[in-house]
């Protein structure tokens, strides 16, 4: 007997579906429904829609509510690889520097002071500065100061939530940034300097050689 499959998408295995993943993380970022969608080249109720499934799913009552839950997609490398609880920062990893004019801020970094451009991703260029990564926006994402400090972190998770036992104010939780050609993932999290300042905390994680 052939049994019918009824009309529709697949079912996924995780909490969330992957574009539902991308919206909540969106949010997780700053960054408004607008600029959601405009990053992923859909209309704006389709990211309305996704996030009304994910925070019935995730039992949230309101986007803000999102700024308090973290957990990572089934199948992340953070999940695998993370369980060091190694609460403490390893590192200068990035500054974020908000220009007026992204295509000529990349032309002058890139051409007058000669440092090497890494990559281009959702309306930002990175650049290396001796080690430490520049990136250089316009986005709202980035509003409010004029550059930030990212450090870097092994268990991103584990030093997030010590920050917060600590008394710390975490501004945005840990989520997924972007995941490279490769694999690799990159993931942040925002927290609250004594002048109310954000302070970045980024961590990355690649597949193990084969």
């Amino acid at each position: 007997m052939t049994t019918c499959r009824r009309p529709g998408r697949p079912p996924h295995d995780d909490i969330l579906t992957p574009a539902e993943w991308q919206t909540v993380q969106g949010v997780q970022h700053g960054l408004s429904t607008g600029e959601i969608a405009r990053r992923r080249g859909i209309r704006v109720d389709g990211v309305k829609a996704q996030l009304a499934s994910a925070l019935a799913k995730l039992g949230l009552g309101r986007k803000q509510d999102l700024l308090q839950w973290s957990q990572p997609p089934k199948g992340s490398l953070i999940g695998e690889r993370l369980q060091m609880k190694d609460a403490k920062v390893t590192g200068l990893g990035q500054i974020a520097r908000v220009v007026g004019d992204l295509a000529e801020a990349d032309r002058w970094f890139g051409e007058v002071l000669g440092l090497p451009r890494l990559f281009e991703a959702g309306g930002m260029v990175f650049y290396d500065a001796g080690g430490v990564r520049l990136m250089l926006t316009t986005s709202a994402e980035a509003a409010g100061p004029s550059s930030i400090l990212y450090f870097t972190v092994n268990d991103i998770m584990a030093f997030a939530e010590d920050l917060k036992e600590r008394g710390s104010e975490l501004i945005r939780p840990p989520h997924l940034i972007h995941t490279h050609d490769d694999g690799t993932e990159e993931w942040m999290a925002f927290v609250s300097d004594p002048d109310g300042q954000p302070i970045g905390l980024m961590a990355r994680h690649a597949k193990a050689a084969q």
